[in-house]
């Protein structure tokens, strides 16, 4: 009865009924017709014919067996210590009051607005065979092997802790110091307090920021394409065996393989850790206390924070110098030159970039709102799957994506292989979800009763999302936008299989200079285009402050 009220209410508005039906075609293509194709690929033999031969393979030679738990162990440990580092960082921003808190903060983000594998090239003109510290100052007295299973944990540690740093930051805001204040004033130690009160209710954040992470050393690619060395993962084993042995059902079957564990954590982390969340907002005014530590303490906890920002920054400062120099291991001395070939024979990437990455990011950003409108305001079958499979994306490996755009659009009649289309729509679905959870978020800020008054004046459920609810969620959309645009012009995992020669990413020319060992030109790619993505962060806050209802309220 439900179901056919839902219905009925549906066919009532055309224009919301044929909307609805876009956004499931679209999915269904783009979404889940690639997961599916990966899926069948795994399961077919070299005669096309149905087979469990390639999972027979996978789990009983060692070659193919190794990647997987290699993938585990490395995901395991990155999500381990990151979940520790960014804890720390979490509780001194917001529980100690240590100087400097906004450059930490700041700091702590870089990894996150740059490209996938800037830190490994860091890594690799620092720690490398001609690097800074093992060449020029120990004199290669020392051995130590950056490519591998250490560099790969110090790398990508680096570069997803402040997705735990910025997760945990959340959490620890949100609980109502009231309770600390409490267990001080019955005579608990800070010590004691922590322990038994702030920690237990941030345990469902760390669980959380430990499955996140985990989930994106799961499917990192750049930096194993680059520093992995022997030490053979899941997402570059599976690329190496599509693109090098072109053996399409292992490569699919080792993408199945990355996928299984990154849906389980996004699953968990969606779906369980949401329902137990242990965070205490009263909607009492409160005063924000901070749980002081001794002065031994508070040192101890700055002097963290200065040694991994001190690190983040030599990461950088160390690829902004590379850059400047003719040739690096050969030649250091100071030089233009890398930037005027990067501007010369690099612009036509450059151009590319821009032109794919702003088609996608506005068909995006709307679409991620349509979404959140839909879910979030109206009521029709099917809606729980709608928002699922819209987020999909967020939980699956780039390379998963790249493997199933490749075997889905490379035939009549979706032949969009070799086309701007096909990476302007990995780009739109593989950035859709933070789209969608923003516009939903903002949503639930609103009240309904805003949008009723609309419809009950005779306004239709497109006019009133166009003319009342879009201006109120400007602010989400903006920032929809910008994720979207920084995620397009640093993308890889996902594109790196159907880049043509008609169409060629900057991320893709870094790549290639690594792989010419001709570090310099890619520390020079890499900071045109962090200078890119920055500029583009100042002119959408720009934006997002104009078209801000707060500002137009306040005119």
């Amino acid at each position: 009865m439900y179901f056919t009220k839902q219905l009925k209410r549906i066919f009532n508005e055309p224009t919301l009924f044929i909307t609805l039906l876009a956004i499931w075609l679209l999915l269904g293509v783009f979404v889940i017709y690639p997961i599916v194709m990966v899926a069948m690929t795994s399961l077919k033999d070299y005669d096309g014919n149905f087979s469990l031969n390639t999972y027979k393979m996978l789990f009983t030679k060692v070659y193919f067996r190794r990647p997987l738990f290699n993938s585990l162990k490395l995901g395991a440990t990155v999500a381990s210590i990151s979940a520790i580092i960014g804890y720390i960082f979490a509780f001194a921003v917001t529980r100690i009051n240590v100087p400097g808190k906004r450059i930490f903060t700041t700091v702590a983000t870089f990894p996150i607005v740059s490209p996938p594998f800037v830190i490994a090239l860091a890594a690799i003109l620092l720690f490398g065979r001609n690097g800074i510290i093992t060449h020029d100052i120990l004199k290669d007295s020392l051995k130590i092997d950056i490519y591998g299973f250490g560099g790969l944990s110090l790398v990508e540690t680096l570069a997803y802790f402040p997705t735990a740093f910025l997760s945990l930051e959340g959490i620890l805001r949100s609980i109502n110091p009231a309770l600390e204040e409490a267990s001080l004033s019955m005579g608990y130690s800070k010590w004691r307090t922590f322990w038994k009160v702030t920690f237990p209710l941030s345990m469902p954040g760390i669980f959380s920021a430990w499955l996140l992470v985990f989930a994106q050393s799961m499917a990192d690619f750049g930096n194993p394409m680059i520093l992995s060395g022997n030490y053979q993962v899941l997402s570059v084993a599976a690329y190496l065996e599509i693109t090098g042995s072109f053996n399409l059902s292992t490569g699919s079957g080792l993408a199945i393989l990355l996928l299984i564990p990154t849906i389980v954590a996004f699953t968990l982390q969606k779906y369980w850790l949401s329902k137990k969340s242990y965070v205490t907002i009263t909607g009492k005014p409160s005063t924000m206390s901070i749980l002081e530590p001794s002065k031994a303490v508070k040192t101890l906890f700055t002097v963290v924070l200065l040694i991994f920002t001190a690190a983040i920054l030599m990461f950088y400062g160390t690829v902004f110098y590379g850059s400047f120099t003719k040739l690096w291991g050969v030649d250091h001395t100071l030089s233009l030159k890398n930037y005027k070939f990067v501007f010369d024979v690099g612009l036509e990437y450059i151009k590319d970039t821009i032109i794919l990455a702003a088609v996608a990011t506005p068909i995006s950003g709307i679409l991620g709102m349509l979404i959140a409108y839909f879910v979030s305001r109206k009521e029709f079958p099917g809606k729980r799957l709608t928002e699922a499979t819209s987020l999909l994306t967020f939980a699956i490996p780039g390379t998963v994506v790249g493997i199933g755009y490749l075997l889905s659009f490379n035939d009549r009649p979706l032949m969009l292989t070799g086309t701007a289309a096909i990476i302007v729509l990995i780009f739109v679905f593989r950035n859709l979800p933070v789209g969608v959870q923003n516009g939903v978020a903002a949503l639930e800020q609103i009240d309904r009763s805003i949008e009723e008054a609309s419809l009950d004046m005779g306004a239709s459920s497109a006019t009133t999302f166009w003319k009342v609810t879009l201006p109120l969620i400007t602010p989400a959309f903006f920032s929809g936008l910008f994720f979207t645009f920084v995620k397009s012009m640093t993308a890889i995992s996902a594109v790196i299989f159907v880049v043509s020669g008609s169409w060629n990413l900057v991320t893709v020319a870094i790549l290639g200079s690594v792989e010419n060992s001709d570090l310099a030109q890619a520390a020079a790619y890499s900071y045109v285009l962090i200078f890119i993505v920055v500029v583009m962060m100042f002119l959408l806050r720009m934006l997002t402050y104009r078209f801000s209802y707060e500002r137009k309220i306040a005119r």
